[in-house]
């Protein structure tokens, strides 16, 4: 059979990819993971090659190394992802470990539309080939993602998917590395709810996005109606503050020093009774990151623009809650 990926269209042999039926993308099925045995984990497949996507920009030559890097929450397979930029941090930001916190794929999306451009082609392309160069990456599911649950435990060269991870860190911390859906009560609770919450949020990105078309045309800056309803809306505020305090509550019932989530799409890094949290953020609004160097020190980055320098957004420095 022949499949569209990107701007490519390649042949897969149809009796070693099973098609799950109800699901717009091809999956392997629980019954044949024997396929898992034969995927080239060693070299990139031919219709990822793309010499130039790896050429470095004439203009940029600030390439960082860190001993870790978390992202989450880019939602591949829709429309709103920002996936060239983060295709570009990628290429100016290497790393010993790369943590992909969750909801890097969105399946919810996928289920209901068949959208994968070529940037996402790029994004998965640019990981494995981190990975084939020796980054141990670390795929930890989130529940936009959760499909891959079902492979938990697996692990695929230096590729491993997982459902919660503990960080060590070089000055003696342990950091639960968790994206957070389970403990978000609206998510547990009232999940009809989320379904709803996610087609708002999707209409409220895509309004956005001609609301920023205009200012840009004007020479205004970039502006998120979701941030500002986030930062102004008293329940809002109130959920991320529950869901805050409830990692952290759990992360001091099993003795570690700090949690590291996704999830809320709210890029943050501070301290509460005594125990650090982090949240990676995003990459459809806020384009962040979360990043250690070799001594430990946890920083967000957040990248605004396309081919640039690391940008750090210092109201997110640790502080005392």
């Amino acid at each position: 059979m022949r499949a569209e990926i990107g701007n490519s269209i390649i042949d897969i042999e149809p009796s070693r990819l099973p098609i799950k039926r109800g699901f717009c993308s091809m999956s392997v099925m629980e019954s044949d993971l024997s396929f898992f045995d034969n995927l080239p984990f060693n070299q990139l497949p031919e219709w990822m090659s793309d010499p130039a996507c790896e050429e470095p920009h004439p203009h940029c030559t600030d390439r960082i190394h860190h001993r870790s890097i978390w992202i989450s929450d880019v939602h591949l397979g829709k429309s709103v992802a920002k996936a060239q930029m983060l295709c570009d941090f990628l290429k100016y930001n290497s790393c010993d470990t790369l943590y992909l916190v969750g909801d890097i794929i969105d399946g919810w999306s996928m289920k209901k539309r068949a959208y994968w451009p070529q940037e996402h082609v790029n994004v998965i392309r640019r990981i494995l080939t981190r990975s084939k160069k020796g980054t141990k990456i670390v795929y930890i599911t989130g529940n936009h993602d959760e499909f891959l649950r079902r492979y938990s435990g697996m692990s695929f060269g230096n590729i491993h998917l997982v459902d919660e991870y503990i960080h060590h860190s070089p000055d003696g911390k342990k950091y639960w590395v968790v994206h957070g859906d389970a403990f978000d009560v609206v998510v547990f609770n009232k999940k009809w709810l989320v379904v709803i919450g996610d087609i708002a949020y999707d209409s409220m990105l895509k309004i956005n996005i001609w609301f920023n078309r205009a200012r840009s045309a004007l020479g205004m800056e970039q502006w998120s109606l979701s941030y500002y309803l986030k930062n102004k809306v008293r329940n809002a505020f109130s959920i991320i503050s529950n869901y805050e305090t409830t990692l952290v509550n759990e992360c001091m019932k099993r003795d570690l020093q700090g949690v590291i989530c996704g999830h809320i799409h709210h890029p943050e890094l501070k301290e509460i009774d005594g125990i650090q949290y982090g949240n990676c953020g995003d990459w459809v609004e806020s384009c962040s990151a979360l990043v250690e160097d070799k001594e430990g020190h946890l920083e967000i980055i957040q990248w605004h623009k396309p081919i640039q320098s690391r940008v750090v957004d210092t109201s997110m420095e640790p502080e005392k809650a």
